[in-house]
């Protein structure tokens, strides 16, 4: 089927994630149909984009060829895509299952056997690039599967990701979202090092950034953070609490496999003290903070 052919599609989920993916669908001409816990963000929704809303996932997932979800956790993923009124109760032999929510691979290799039992194809999607990424339809999807059914979804999640790759199969789109984690997590603490020892040694850090953002030290977080973090603001981008559940995700895995994670650990444990001085909705860059306060 051609990329540009409306197709029937749901969305199940509409957070800081969910809400602008699904509109990119909408705009790109399919016809999606929305289900969110909260009704009243998918009535938004649907006035905002057009396409319709549905009080159950198995109800969004009535006709539709592709249903995507993203949601909060395994056990949000398991109460809509195979709990009462899920979104499997309601898909068709041949549909797809699409799981843009950062879980974990045990739970994805789940879905794509219980899928497959069915006759649904399913793929495990992560994305990365937060909320700015959404919203401008610039994510890096991360997938899981099989190439026969990443083919038939690659052109709708195109609609909102400027990378979509399959990586292996079931469980290897959340392996490697996985990865991307734990670099970030090492990432964010040397920055959050960098920024304060330039200050108490009494340089001016937004020069020092840029300086250096020239050379080797440059990443994603120095250019779309640093400057933040020098000015003291966190209140916006990806949650403190979103980070420490993905890390606790590549922990468990990390025991399973054997890996060893020690810079990610500490990281885990010293976002666990902002989260216990209440910073949990604060972004994840607000890890400068602790040694600010030391």
């Amino acid at each position: 089927m051609s990329e540009n052919t409306a197709r029937d599609v749901a969305f199940l989920g509409l957070g800081v994630m969910g809400y602008p993916m699904a509109g990119h669908l909408a705009r790109a001409g399919h016809r999606v149909t929305v289900y969110n816990r909260h009704g009243d963000k998918a009535a938004k929704w649907v006035a905002a984009y057009g396409g319709k809303s549905a009080a159950t996932p198995a109800a969004a997932a009535r006709g539709a060829e592709v249903v995507m979800m993203c949601v909060g956790n395994d056990d949000d993923v398991r109460a809509v895509a195979s709990g009462k009124d899920g979104a499997l109760d309601g898909m068709a032999e041949d549909a797809i299952l699409v799981d843009h929510t950062t879980a974990s691979a045990t739970l994805a290799r789940e879905l794509h056997a219980r899928c497959a039992g069915r006759g649904v194809g399913f793929l495990d999607a992560p994305v990365s690039g937060g909320q700015a990424g959404a919203e401008n339809g610039k994510l890096t999807v991360m997938v899981g599967g099989d190439a026969a059914t990443f083919a038939r979804a690659e052109g709708l999640m195109a609609h909102y990701g400027r990378a979509v790759t399959l990586l292996g199969g079931p469980g290897s789109g959340q392996l490697t979202k996985m990865v991307n984690q734990i670099c970030i997590a090492g990432l964010v603490q040397a920055l959050s090092e960098g920024i304060a020892f330039a200050q108490r040694a009494g340089l001016d850090a937004e020069r020092v950034l840029d300086v250096i953002g020239k050379g080797a030290a440059q990443s994603w977080q120095m250019e779309n953070r640093g400057k933040t973090m020098v000015a003291n603001k966190f209140d916006f981008g990806f949650a403190v609490d979103w980070m420490r559940k993905d890390l606790g995700i590549c922990l468990d895995e990390a025991r399973r496999n054997g890996a060893a994670l020690p810079v990610t650990a500490i990281v885990d444990q010293l976002y666990s003290r902002l989260q216990a001085q209440g910073g949990g909705r604060a972004d994840t860059s607000s890890l400068i903070k602790l040694l600010r306060d030391a």
